[in-house]
C-alpha cells in the first residue's frame, strides 16, 4: 500500500471528495481540512509529503497558507483552483507554488501530476546517473543536490524541490542555451500548452536568483538569453 500522506485544504466539498476518493483509491492518504489553522496543525502532525491547495471563500488565505509553507518547508505544492488567468498563476508561483490545475480538470492528470512532483522531490531523472559527486561548487556557493541544500558564504539556504531540480538541471547544462519550453519539460515534466506556461520557468528562475545571486538584477550564474531563455556559466 502507497503510505505517502497528502494533504489537501479546500472548501468545495464536491472537489474535496472527487480528489479524495481518487487519492484513497491509488493508495495515497489523505487528511483535509477547509479550515487554514486546522491545515497548519496537520501539517505539523501528518508530516505530510504533498499538500494540495483548492479553492478557499476567502481566497487570499490560500496564498497567505502557502507563503507560510514555504517559511518552513520545501514540501510540493500543487494548487487545485478554478481562477485560470495567468496572474493567479504567476502568484501562486511566486509564493512557492510546484504546480498548478485548473479547474475542471481529469483524474488522470491530477495523478499525472502528483506522480510527476513526487519523483522529482526525490530526484531529478537522467541527472543524478551522470554526476560523479552530489556537490557542486561556483564562486562560494556549495550545492549538494542529494541533499537538497545550498551554503552561500558559508550560509545555509533553504531550497524548495523545484529550485533543487531547477538548479540541478541548470547546473548540468552549464553553458547550453535552454529554451523555456525545454526548461518546462525537463523539470516539470511537461510540455507547455502556451507561453503564459512558460512564465513559470521565469519566476522559479527570478527565486533562484534572489537565493543565488549578489545581485539578482544583474546576473553572474544564471543568465538571460534573449529570445530563447537561459543559461547557466560558472
Amino acid at each position: 500500500m502507497n503510505k505517502t500522506k497528502i494533504l489537501l485544504l479546500g472548501q468545495e466539498v464536491e472537489l474535496n471528495q472527487k480528489v479524495q476518493d481518487t487519492l484513497i483509491k491509488q493508495g495515497y492518504l489523505t487528511y483535509h481540512t477547509s479550515d487554514v489553522t486546522d491545515a497548519l496543525a496537520l501539517f505539523n502532525k501528518q508530516k505530510p509529503e504533498l499538500i494540495i491547495i483548492g479553492d478557499l471563500l476567502i481566497p487570499g488565505s490560500r496564498y497567505e497558507f502557502c507563503q507560510r509553507i514555504r517559511t518552513i518547508s520545501g514540501i510540493p505544492i500543487i494548487f487545485l483552483t478554478s481562477l485560470g488567468n495567468i496572474e493567479s498563476r504567476i502568484k501562486a508561483f511566486t509564493l512557492g507554488a510546484d504546480d498548478y490545475l485548473i479547474t475542471p480538470f481529469y483524474v488522470e492528470e491530477l495523478l499525472a501530476r502528483i506522480n510527476a512532483i513526487l519523483k522529482r522531490a526525490q530526484r531529478l531523472p537522467n541527472v543524478q546517473e551522470n554526476l560523479n559527486n552530489t556537490t557542486y561548487h561556483f564562486s562560494g556557493i556549495f550545492f549538494d543536490h542529494e541533499k537538497k541544500q545550498v551554503h552561500k558564504n558559508n550560509l545555509w539556504i533553504p531550497l524548495t524541490s523545484i529550485e533543487t531540480n531547477l538548479l540541478t538541471f541548470l547546473v548540468m547544462n552549464a553553458g547550453f542555451h535552454l529554451s523555456r519550453a525545454k526548461i518546462l519539460r525537463a523539470v516539470w515534466g511537461y510540455i507547455p500548452e502556451s507561453k503564459n506556461d512558460q512564465r513559470i520557468v521565469d519566476v522559479h528562475i527570478s527565486r533562484l536568483r534572489a537565493k543565488l545571486e549578489e545581485d539578482p538584477s544583474n546576473p553572474d550564474f544564471i543568465l538571460t538569453i534573449r529570445g530563447i531563455g537561459y543559461l547557466f556559466q560558472n
